[in-house]
C-alpha cells in the first residue's frame, strides 16, 4: 500500500534521483481510487474527457463547469497522488487575469471537496490541486500570473490538442530542426515561467530527451520514448475501452470487450429468467 503524499517537492527530487513517474487520466471517483491506491504520482484530470467521457469529437467543447465537476469527483477518490487538472479551451486563451480567475475558481471549488477521512489517512482536501495549460512562450506570460498566485502550474508542449487543426491534425511535433528549436525554447519558457512539470506530447524520442535534460523540472511524456522523467496514458486508451489505439499506447487490459460481454451476458440471462436467482432474492 502506498501512502506517502506527492507533491511538487517530491516530484522534483524525483527528477534529481532519476526516479519515473507515472502519471494517468481519472475522470471519476471510482477510478481515481483505483489509481491512487495502486501508487500513481499524479492523477490527471484531462479534457480528454469531452470525448471518453462526453461523447464530443475534439477537447474543444469541454467547459470550466465540466472540468470542476470530475475534478471534484476525483478529488474524492484521492488520498495521496497530486492532482492535476487540465484548464479548458478559451479558460485562460484571452489573457493572464482571465486565466488566472478561472484557474482560482477551478483549485478553489475543487479543494472545497469535503469527506470524511479513513483511519490512518489524511482527508482528501489536503491533496495537492494544480493546473496544466497548452502552450510555449506564448502563454508564459500566463503561467507566471498563475504561479505568482500560488497555483502550481504543469505546462504542456509539442503536439497540442487543442490547437492541433491549425497545424492540419494530429502529427509528430519536432522532426523538422528548426521546429525542434521551437520546442526547446518553449520548454525553456516554460521552465523559467514557474511551471513545476511539463507533458512532451508526440515529439521524437530525441527531442525529448534533449529537453528533460536542459529543464530542471520533470517532463512527462506521452508519445514521447522512453527518456522523458515520467509517463501518461489516457486510462480509456490502456484499458482498451475508447476507440482504436494510438501507436504510443501500450494496452494493458481490454476492459471494454469485457464489459459489453458482460452487459451481454446480463441482458440474456434477464430476458431467459436466469437472473435474478433463489440466490439473489431476499
Amino acid at each position: 500500500m502506498v501512502s506517502s503524499m506527492v507533491t511538487i517537492a517530491s516530484l522534483a527530487k524525483k527528477k534529481q534521483r532519476g526516479e519515473k513517474i507515472a502519471m494517468l487520466t481519472a475522470y471519476d471517483f471510482s477510478m481515481a481510487k483505483l489509481m491512487d491506491t495502486a501508487g500513481a504520482d499524479i492523477i490527471l484530470v484531462g479534457d480528454s474527457l469531452g470525448q471518453v467521457v462526453l461523447g464530443y469529437d475534439s477537447t474543444l467543447p469541454v467547459t470550466l463547469a465540466d472540468m470542476i465537476h470530475h475534478t471534484k469527483a476525483v478529488v474524492r477518490g484521492t488520498r495521496r497522488a497530486l492532482v492535476v487538472v487540465d484548464m479548458p479551451f478559451m479558460s485562460y486563451q484571452i489573457g493572464p487575469r482571465q486565466a488566472l480567475q478561472n484557474a482560482g475558481k477551478l483549485v478553489k471549488e475543487a479543494a472545497s471537496v469535503a469527506t470524511k477521512p479513513e483511519e490512518g489517512k489524511p482527508a482528501s482536501q489536503s491533496v495537492s490541486i494544480a493546473v496544466k495549460l497548452e502552450g510555449g512562450r506564448e502563454v508564459a506570460s500566463t503561467v507566471r500570473r498563475i504561479v505568482d498566485a500560488g497555483i502550481p502550474v504543469m505546462g504542456h508542449i509539442g503536439m497540442q490538442p487543442m490547437s492541433a487543426s491549425k497545424f492540419g491534425g494530429a502529427r509528430i511535433h519536432g522532426k523538422a530542426e528548426a521546429e525542434a528549436e521551437q520546442i526547446l525554447a518553449d520548454a525553456k519558457a516554460l521552465e523559467e515561467a514557474g511551471v513545476f512539470a511539463m507533458v512532451l506530447e508526440v515529439i521524437p524520442a530525441e527531442l525529448a530527451k534533449r529537453v528533460t535534460e536542459s529543464v530542471s523540472v520533470p517532463t512527462i511524456g506521452i508519445g514521447a520514448g522512453p527518456h522523458c522523467d515520467g509517463q501518461v496514458l489516457v486510462s480509456y486508451d490502456l484499458l482498451e475501452m475508447y476507440g482504436a489505439p494510438f501507436r504510443h499506447v501500450k494496452q494493458y487490459a481490454n476492459l471494454g470487450e469485457q464489459a459489453e460481454q458482460a452487459f451481454r451476458d446480463y441482458i440474456a440471462d434477464v430476458k431467459s429468467g436466469l437472473f435474478p436467482g433463489a440466490e439473489h432474492s431476499f
